[in-house]
């Protein structure tokens, strides 16, 4: 999984460098900060098939319950990153995905 600071000033929707692709069977999503203007998070691109794992799919129900199902531009999810890197990281181990 390739991590990567978001600077404060864009917005979740120009989080990635135009030029960037996301690769086939990964998900962008941004983890910490609070969303508001200024704040910080980290951008992750996580496989499709990790999004199954049940710690995993209680951190998409908290960013629904949140942020709603129709937020704009990338996912994000309302935990800091080191949460968000632990829970991945032992969703990769119970799928036993690799972790790019």
């Amino acid at each position: 999984m390739a991590w990567k600071r978001k600077s404060g000033g864009e917005s979740p929707s120009q989080g990635a460098d135009e030029e960037e692709k996301i690769p086939r069977g990964h998900v962008p999503m941004v983890a910490g900060g609070g969303g508001g203007e200024g704040e910080e998070g980290e951008r992750v691109l996580v496989p499709v098939r990790l999004l199954g794992d049940p710690c995993v799919a209680e951190l998409l129900d908290m960013a629904a319950q949140r942020y709603g199902y129709r937020q704009p531009g990338v996912l994000r999810v309302p935990c800091d990153a080191g949460h968000f890197r632990r829970v991945l990281n032992g969703a990769v181990q119970r799928c036993g995905t690799s972790s790019d």
